[in-house]
């Protein structure tokens, strides 16, 4: 299953970077984002760590939308998941490969967005590099996992197109309050104590969602449209 999906993430990466624009879109609406709201920052003064998180986490949770609309929609419109879901290959390798891909794409955005969230929030990385980095692959596992099994239930009809946008959000507040608060620890000197909880909140999550996804995306994907 592991090569199969492999396989499903070398895909749909390839097709992404030649071809697809979710990752285009991703990038640019985050950056968006991130130039808006520093227009608010006040004159002479500062945006708060905290919102910086905040503008961080929400441009990435805005092109995590995109990114898995785009990565089903490849499927969608040429009718290749019927071929798909008719071929040995188990129904799960789907859901870990669109998974993997959306998390290197989701990254490589990121990428993006923490250097502008610097740069034009003003602000600067006082906390542990562990603690961000440990925090950003934690949150972003949670994000891909809700993802690659939302992005597949918003496929199929046209009713639907938008259904990923509007509950992915609410399910994902957990993991963004977290990685917003991590965050701000980060961004502002001297105030990491206390990050332990917020990372179990985290993998607590992603546990808790992996394990549903692996249950619901076999139901999820192969329903009738």
């Amino acid at each position: 299953m592991l090569k199969r999906a492999a396989a499903m993430a070398s895909k749909d990466l390839k097709l992404s970077v030649s071809g697809g624009q979710g990752l285009v879109q991703a990038v640019l609406l985050g950056l968006l984002l991130i130039f808006l709201f520093s227009l608010s920052k006040p004159l002479g003064g500062a945006i708060s760590a905290q919102a910086a998180g905040a503008i961080f986490w929400l441009a990435s949770a805005f092109g995590l939308v995109l990114v898995f609309n785009d990565l089903f929609a490849i499927e969608e419109a040429n009718g290749a998941r019927m071929g798909i879901l008719s071929s040995p290959a188990p129904v799960h390798a789907v859901w870990i490969g669109k998974g993997v891909a959306g998390l290197c794409l989701l990254l490589v955005s990121q990428l993006v967005f923490l250097p502008a969230t610097v740069a034009f929030l003003d602000q600067t990385v006082h906390g542990p590099w562990w603690l961000m980095l440990v925090t950003l692959a934690g949150a972003d596992i949670g994000l891909v996992v809700i993802g690659a099994l939302l992005g597949a239930l918003s496929q199929g009809q046209a009713a639907r197109e938008s259904l990923l946008s509007v509950i992915v959000f609410p399910l994902l507040l957990p993991v963004l309050l977290s990685g917003i608060t991590l965050f701000s620890m980060c961004f502002s000197p001297g105030t990491s104590e206390g990050f332990d909880g917020w990372l179990g909140l985290i993998f607590a999550f992603d546990a808790l969602f992996s394990g549903a996804g692996l249950f619901l995306f076999p139901f999820v994907y192969s329903g009738e449209e």
